[in-house]
C-alpha cells in the first residue's frame, strides 16, 4: 500500500505538489505484491474480454497468434492473465479480432498493470518527460538495459520471481524504451559508476552484449552517457542512484529507489535540490567521450 509519510506544512495549500510518497516495494515469492490485486483483476479481465472477442470472431489460440506473431501458448497466457499484452499488441490484437477499440480501451489500466505498484508512477512520468537525468551506482538504468541484461537481474531476485512475473517485467522494461526513440526525442543524460560497468551479470555473453548496447546509446545525439571513476577523489552522488524528470510543463520530479522502498519526490524545492546535485555529479564525472572510451577499452580487454 501507498503510504503518504511527510506533508510539507509551508506547502500546504499545494495539495499534491507538496507530498512526498513513499511506496512499499516488498514482493512476495511470485512476484506480485500483496496488494497488486486490483492491478491483477485488470489483467484479468482484460484477458476474458480478448477470449470472448477471439471466440466471436471464430478464430483459435493458434490462428490469432499468428496473426499477432506469438506462440498459441502465449495466447493463452493473455486470456489468463498470466502474461501481460504490451500496448502494442493490444493495438495488433484490436484490430485482428474486429474489436472497434473495444481492447483498445483497456490500454492504459493494463499498462500500468505491467508495473510493480511501487513504479507506476515512475513509468507514467517518464512517457511525459521532456528531460530525464539520472544517477545510477548498482546496476545499469532500466531504460539502457540489454534483453538478456534485464533477464539475468531478474532471475537473481531473492525470493524468486514467478517465470510469468519475469517476463511482464521484460516485457514492460522493453516497452519503457520507446522514450529513447521518442518523438520530439527527450534529453537523456546517465551518470553510472564505473563498478557497474565492471561487473559481469549474467556472464561474458550477456556482459559483452551489454557493453556493446551503451556504446550505441551513447553515441545518439539525444542521449548523454558518463561514467563515475572508480578513482575520483570526490562525489556528490554518495547518498545512492536517483532519477530527475522534468515534464513538459516544467515541473521536475526525483524518484529514488533501494532495498524494499521506493518514493517520488515531488516537492518543487526539493527537485530542485536534487537538480542541483545532479549538476555537480555530472561535473564530476569523465566527459562523454572519456566514458565511451571507457567502455571501448572494456570491450577490448574480453
Amino acid at each position: 500500500m501507498t503510504e503518504i509519510e511527510e506533508v510539507h506544512p509551508e506547502h500546504e495549500d499545494a495539495g499534491a505538489e507538496a507530498v512526498v510518497s513513499r511506496a512499499d516495494a516488498w514482493e512476495n515469492g511470485d512476484g506480485r505484491r500483496p496488494d497488486d490485486d486490483s492491478g491483477r483483476g485488470v489483467v484479468v479481465a482484460f484477458g476474458q474480454t480478448m477470449k470472448m472477442l477471439r471466440l466471436r470472431a471464430g478464430l483459435d489460440r493458434e490462428e490469432l497468434g499468428r496473426r499477432l506473431g506469438y506462440s498459441a501458448s502465449t495466447i493463452a497466457a493473455f486470456e489468463r492473465g498470466r502474461r501481460i499484452p504490451s500496448p502494442r499488441t493490444i493495438d495488433k490484437a484490436d484490430e485482428a479480432l474486429g474489436a472497434d477499440g473495444l481492447l483498445r480501451l483497456w490500454k492504459d489500466e493494463v499498462e500500468r498493470a505491467q508495473y510493480p505498484v511501487f513504479f507506476q508512477g515512475m513509468a507514467q512520468l517518464e512517457k511525459e518527460a521532456m528531460e530525464l537525468l539520472a544517477y545510477d551506482t548498482l546496476v545499469v538504468n532500466g531504460l539502457l538495459q540489454t534483453e538478456s541484461y534485464m533477464r539475468a537481474l531478474l532471475t537473481m531476485r531473492r525470493p524468486p520471481l514467478s517465470e510469468d512475473t519475469i517476463e511482464q517485467r521484460v516485457a514492460a522494461r522493453l516497452a519503457r524504451q520507446d522514450i529513447l526513440d521518442g518523438e520530439p526525442a527527450p534529453l537523456l543524460s546517465f551518470v553510472m559508476d564505473e563498478s557497474i560497468l565492471r561487473r559481469r551479470y549474467g556472464g561474458r555473453e550477456v556482459y559483452r552484449g551489454q557493453l556493446e548496447h551503451l556504446l550505441s546509446i551513447g553515441r545518439r545525439r539525444t542521449v548523454t552517457l558518463q561514467v563515475m571513476p572508480l578513482d575520483s577523489a570526490e562525489s556528490a552522488g554518495v547518498d545512492g542512484p536517483f532519477t530527475i524528470v522534468v515534464r513538459q510543463d516544467g515541473k521536475r520530479f526525483v524518484y529514488a529507489e533501494a532495498q524494499g522502498t521506493s518514493s517520488l519526490e515531488i516537492d518543487p524545492a526539493r527537485a530542485a535540490v536534487a537538480s542541483s546535485r545532479y549538476g555537480v555529479i555530472r561535473s564530476q564525472a569523465l566527459s562523454p567521450q572519456e566514458s565511451l572510451a571507457v567502455i571501448e577499452g572494456l570491450l577490448k580487454s574480453l
